[in-house]
């Protein structure tokens, strides 16, 4: 996995407001330690880049078309599938990152929740 690149993309609809717009501004906000140090390369912050996949559980993933993590999400998703673990993914057209919080304004944000808690259930043998 060490090979993997993190490609920059503005994913979000032109003119979107109050979303994380590339992979700088997902960086800056989500991979930095409690002491400022850079965490992007840390397998516990971005897992493809773990020495090994193998064993990891049943996996969902799930994406919006305009989203600035969907790259790494297929490319995770590929990852997982190769190392041989159970994975789902799914890329809802149409939708913007955090779209399966916004229940009641879009019917594919009902969907990907459903599919997520299908997948839930089923791993814990309760579906």
């Amino acid at each position: 996995m060490s090979g993997h690149r993190s490609r920059l993309q503005s994913a979000f609809l032109p003119g979107a407001r109050g979303v994380v717009r590339t992979h700088t501004g997902f960086n800056a906000l989500f991979l930095v330690g409690p002491e400022g140090e850079a965490n992007a390369h840390n397998p516990y912050a971005s897992p493809i880049r773990a020495e090994s996949l193998a064993g990891l559980p049943d996996t969902t993933i799930i994406t919006a078309e305009f989203d600035p993590l969907i790259d790494e999400a297929r490319d995770y998703a590929e990852a997982l599938k190769e190392a041989g673990v159970d994975v789902t993914y799914t890329r809802y057209d149409g939708m913007a990152h955090a779209f399966n919080e916004l229940i009641g304004i879009f019917d594919a944000a009902r969907v990907a929740v459903d599919e997520a808690c299908s997948r839930i259930r089923s791993s814990f043998g309760t579906d």
